[in-house]
């Protein structure tokens, strides 16, 4: 059954699941008169990435310790979404997931600097669009093993600029004013930071983006859900343990976290004032008209919230991510939607929906196009987010989210089983697993993790020296590790 389908467990009552190189010269900074899409009349799409931002992470989200007026000015054009999800917590694999429409798990790509397979290499989004008419172009990071597109002409795009913030927005204003006239366009605009808060919280300099000091009085506060919750997976505290350049935060005094969540908010504020470059090309070419542009993050960042720094857990914080999509012609224009999308999965078949392309056969994402341009339509179905620790001992999990509630299940470890309202709990602090009125509603998103895992077969790159797949990608295994008592 698919992942929109129903399903039924034995003794359940039927719930609703989801799992759901070509050069281009400026013209001196003279912007070109207004030119049209492309003939076909299909729309140009522009995609704008961030990297390690959390979806609270934006003013227009309610944050009062920042302030991003290009990220509030794109919610201001579009719709932004609430309950937008990754599909994996680790930038490599995000991103995987979002250009050949594959869980991690499904393509193979679980960790960083793990290359697709050939099969997938050759039929990304990029050349989708491409060999359907679109002009492609990349500026930015890639990170789908290498961290810059390996050539001029790359997965389907024109590489105009490498990895690195600088000088991303001119490379694609250049882009923009220098454009075909006869076909539409699919442009990215990848940008590294916050991603700079690693270094950060390591003493090291910040390489995309400065950090003024702050005094302490200067610093936001701790966020409400700073404790660490009862019933916890103590998995993750070990994790946490193993590798001190990743996570050199667990002496951190409430001080501490404090400079560190500034230096984060104060990333977000660099790279919104990046994008805001690109946005004021937009209006000067009255884009809008005739474009779809999406803004939204790899993954997220623990922020402080439960004292966690970086990715790869599965609190809200990190794998909540930003999300506005701006119809063509403002549409809906500064509506928020609670629908339950993923800009991993889904991002393929939505992209593809825009641009009239047939999706590739394989692929289970489903087009966040409806929802965009329907913002009444409730949250249905369920999200499946993976993770894995690869980095330090191994440890993996999944999270479901529902409507109503997130789940989330470990491997190994005491609360490996979490249960949380995300309508009353946001914050992750009570995990409603250990209490027995809620057994119903854990079983039914035991049987959507069952069901996920039973439809999404895994394919590994490289097995084991006894023949058998790794355990981040052996399904019977992941079957067997959810608990039926």
């Amino acid at each position: 059954m698919d992942r929109y389908g129903l399903i039924v467990a034995a003794g359940l009552p039927a719930v609703i699941p989801m799992a759901t190189g070509s050069a281009f010269a400026s013209d001196g900074g003279n912007a070109p008169a207004h030119r049209p899409a492309g003939s076909d009349g299909r729309p140009n799409i522009i995609y704008i990435m961030t990297d390690q931002q959390w979806a609270g992470a934006m003013s227009c989200a309610g944050n009062p310790d920042l302030s991003t007026p290009n990220m509030d000015r794109l919610a201001g054009n579009g719709i932004r979404f609430t309950n937008a999800y990754c599909s994996f917590p680790l930038s490599g694999p995000s991103r995987a997931a979002m250009f050949t429409g594959y869980m991690p798990s499904e393509s193979g790509v679980v960790e960083n600097e793990k290359p697709l397979p050939d099969s997938l290499a050759a039929r990304t989004l990029g050349t989708l669009l491409a060999e359907s008419g679109y002009d492609c172009a990349y500026a930015g990071k890639w990170h789908v093993n290498t961290i810059s597109l390996p050539g001029k002409e790359a997965f389907g795009f024109h590489n105009i600029k490498g990895n690195g913030d600088a000088g991303i927005a001119e490379a694609c204003i250049d882009y923009l004013r220098g454009r075909p006239d006869d076909r539409p366009f699919f442009l990215v605009a990848s940008y590294t930071n916050p991603h700079n808060i690693c270094e950060f919280a390591r003493g090291q300099n910040t390489p995309h983006a400065k950090v003024e000091p702050a005094g302490i009085g200067d610093c936001p506060n701790l966020p409400a859900n700073f404790a660490v919750a009862p019933y916890d997976a103590d998995i993750l505290r070990y994790e946490k343990s193993l590798n001190y350049s990743l996570y050199p935060t667990a002496s951190y005094t409430p001080d501490d976290w404090r400079q560190y969540r500034n230096a984060y908010f104060r990333l977000v504020e660099a790279v919104d004032a990046e994008i805001g470059k690109i946005l004021d090309e937009i209006d000067s070419q009255d884009l809008w008209r005739n474009t779809v542009v999406i803004f939204t993050s790899d993954h997220g960042d623990g922020a402080g919230a439960h004292q966690w720094n970086q990715k790869t857990a599965l609190y809200e914080e990190v794998v909540n991510v930003p999300m506005i999509v701006c119809l063509p012609g403002k549409r809906n224009a500064g509506t928020v939607s609670e629908a339950l999308v993923c800009n991993g999965v889904d991002f393929m078949p939505s992209v593809c929906d825009w641009a009239c392309t047939a999706v590739p056969a394989g692929r289970s994402g489903r087009s966040f196009r409806s929802a965009a341009e329907n913002v009444e339509r409730p949250a249905e179905g369920y999200i499946v987010v993976e993770t894995n620790f690869l980095q330090t001992s191994g440890s993996f999990g999944w999270m479901v989210r529902s409507p109503k509630y997130k789940y989330v299940l470990y491997d190994k470890g005491r609360n490996r089983e979490q249960l949380f309202d995300m309508e009353n709990d946001r914050g992750e602090m009570r995990n409603l697993a250990v209490e027995k009125k809620y057994r119903d509603v854990l079983l039914e998103h035991r049987a959507m993790l069952r069901e996920w895992l039973e439809t999404h077969p895994a394919t590994t790159l490289k097995k084991r020296p006894d023949g058998l797949n790794p355990p981040v990608t052996d399904r019977a295994r992941h079957l067997r590790l959810i608990p039926e008592y």
